[in-house]
């Protein structure tokens, strides 16, 4: 029951988990809508700068964050490929051009299970139609 500014963005942030579990738990778009608006109003009164500035990013997004909301979507898989793709640029120091670093990143992003684990040997074909020729 604290005063302090703190004190009230955790209970802020604590309330808007709820309504993100809360929204994946009912998958009801109405209800999700309905709770966030409720949170909007709240954060909006605050007093707090950046929940004011969240309320209102929010706010503009709408239906969009109900929809992520009700999908359970994050940001994790981007997440992931962009440090993917930050292994690929070091890896990429001493290549010369920006179409090697696209290659390199295509090829560490793929996932390809089909390529040979010596870059140098060459890929075996099945049935007459060649997986992967070395340029």
């Amino acid at each position: 029951h604290s005063t302090l500014r703190s004190a009230r963005a955790w209970r802020l942030k604590m309330a808007l988990r709820t309504v993100y579990a809360n929204a994946a738990r009912h998958n009801n778009a109405t209800q999700a809508k309905s709770e966030l608006k409720a949170w909007l109003s709240w954060a909006t009164r605050c007093r707090l700068a950046p929940f004011k500035k969240l309320a209102r990013t929010l706010k503009q997004r709408l239906d969009g964050v109900v929809r992520g909301m009700l999908d359970n979507r994050s940001n994790a898989y981007v997440e992931a490929m962009n440090g993917l793709l930050q292994q690929a640029k070091r890896a990429a120091r001493g290549f010369r051009t920006a179409r090697n670093f696209i290659a390199i990143a295509y090829l560490r992003m793929s996932k390809l299970k089909h390529l040979p684990s010596n870059p140098l040997e060459r890929a075996v074909p099945k049935s007459n139609v060649l997986i992967h020729r070395c340029l």
